[in-house]
């Protein structure tokens, strides 16, 4: 087992509420266990956002593309802090100030490997700038490119073989984006959260904003190539 895969993610029910942990490769063994993750995606000022082809390493879903950056937090790690730790290993980015903007939970099973992605995906938005600085890991990430997201949910449609299954439903929540609430589950992990929706379930109403993420990178083991 890699040392990436040897890291501990957390447990949730369908709500999103802490009821433990176990490792990445077991929690991704058919029929998956549900556990907490993040997707990020970082939109430049023309609103296009940075996809990433998955390296063909990878555990799960090796070459498809997905969004900008994704990953689990530990247990009971804020999720700004686990999310800006990916983002400098993954594309080699500073820290950002992050929005969540819905909670996606989905269920995958990679066809090649049999692994399975059974997810609870809080979906965290970074503006940044046009000329954003990139150095993606090649263990990670085989290469990079902007998408206008509206011409991306068109293409998910056509050709959904080509992209990470999470995607679409992480696209919708950026286009529809879910209002957090104040005390919901994920509290502990860097803030209020949106409510889940099951796999295969429409996005909800639009909000005006979500919650702010702040924070960096603490010390500490990194979540290393292979996986989500």
């Amino acid at each position: 087992m890699t040392s990436r895969e040897a890291h501990l993610v957390e447990l949730v029910d369908d709500a999103g509420q802490a009821i433990g942990a176990d490792t990445v490769a077991s929690a991704h063994q058919p029929p998956g266990r549900l556990h907490r993750a993040f997707s990020v995606l970082l939109v430049d000022p023309d609103g296009r956002i940075l996809l990433q082809q998955r390296a063909a390493v990878k555990t799960r879903f090796p070459l498809r593309w997905a969004n900008s950056c994704c990953g689990h937090p530990l247990p009971g790690q804020p999720l700004a802090e686990a999310a800006n730790r990916r983002l400098a290993e993954e594309l080699g980015v500073a820290p950002v100030d992050l929005t969540e903007v819905g909670v996606h939970l989905y269920q995958a099973e990679d066809p090649t490997t049999g692994r399975v992605e059974f997810e609870y995906d809080h979906v965290l938005r970074a503006d940044v700038p046009a000329d954003l600085p990139t150095r993606p890991d090649p263990a990670e990430i085989a290469t990079l490119r902007w998408v206008d997201p509206h011409e991306l949910a068109a293409d998910l449609d056509v050709t959904p073989q080509a992209y990470a299954p999470w995607l679409s439903g992480v696209v919708d929540r950026l286009l529809r984006p879910t209002a957090p609430t104040a005390d919901g589950p994920g509290a502990n992990s860097a803030g209020p959260t949106a409510g889940g929706t099951a796999p295969g379930a429409a996005g909800g109403a639009a909000s005006s904003g979500g919650a702010v993420l702040s924070g960096g990178p603490a010390d500490g083991a990194p979540e290393r190539s292979g996986g989500r």
